[in-house]
């Protein structure tokens, strides 16, 4: 049985216009994998409580944990967390949660992430993690849909891997809207195109991991079985 635990704000950064990563101290964590997530609860003066649940978008770190929160329109967690959520005061967590959406290192396949807006989050933390382990590890690739440049969370993790041109670990943003000028890839959805990719193909045995809004994830899985991924091999979180 996990209990809530209390956890507290040490810092907020901003990844877009609107959206939040907090860094958190909990107490008593004890680890958690990449993929994972968590309950937030907050209460109320008036013993109210509201629970959502968010991913966690770092690996382990100690007791310190990363939620990166992108505040949904009229809600009443989202909004608070990452606006108002003073720094120094605390929330209360349940976590980890979730073992089928997480990616332990060590494992020999081939990783294919692929994001669609803030979706992005739970995979950061898998490649944070990969980055970790250095050299001699299973190569990953981050096909990441978004809408805008504007819309680009995790900037100097993303620019990182662009900068050392590792081919072991590769980013390619997918722009649906508006690309920077100059970007190779036409904007527009997300096509099977986009993720038959060397290394990646299902000969190759990789592990998928998709996360983003519904409609998202569902194009995206069925985009990845229709190139010949197993169904197994493809693992989904979905929300909204």
């Amino acid at each position: 049985m996990t209990d809530w635990r209390r956890a507290e704000l040490r810092a907020r950064t901003p990844e877009s216009a609107t959206a939040r990563t907090l860094y958190l101290t909990v107490d008593g964590w004890p680890g958690h994998l990449p993929g994972q997530h968590v309950d937030v609860r907050l209460t109320a003066d008036d013993g109210y409580q509201a629970v959502r649940s968010y991913s966690l978008s770092a690996p382990a770190d100690g007791d310190r944990i990363e939620l990166s929160v992108q505040p949904a329109p009229h809600g009443e967690v989202s909004p608070y967390l990452a606006d108002d959520f003073p720094t120094g005061a605390a929330i209360e967590v349940k976590g980890p949660l979730g073992g089928w959406f997480v990616w332990k290192p060590g494992r020999p396949d081939p990783v294919l992430l692929v994001a669609g807006g803030s979706g992005v989050a739970p995979l950061a933390a898998m490649l944070r993690a990969r980055l970790d382990l250095g050299g001699d590890v299973p190569p990953f690739h981050l096909a990441y849909s978004l809408r805008d440049p504007g819309q680009r969370w995790f900037g100097p993790l993303l620019d990182g891997i662009a900068e050392a041109e590792d081919p072991a670990v590769t980013v390619a943003c997918l722009y649906t809207r508006a690309a920077p000028p100059g970007h190779p890839r036409p904007v527009g959805r997300i096509t099977a195109a986009d993720l038959d990719l060397p290394g990646f193909r299902p000969a190759d045995g990789p592990l998928a991991f998709v996360c983003g809004p519904t409609a998202f994830v569902e194009r995206a899985a069925n985009l990845l079985v229709h190139l010949g991924h197993r169904p197994d091999r493809v693992r989904t979180e979905r929300f909204g």
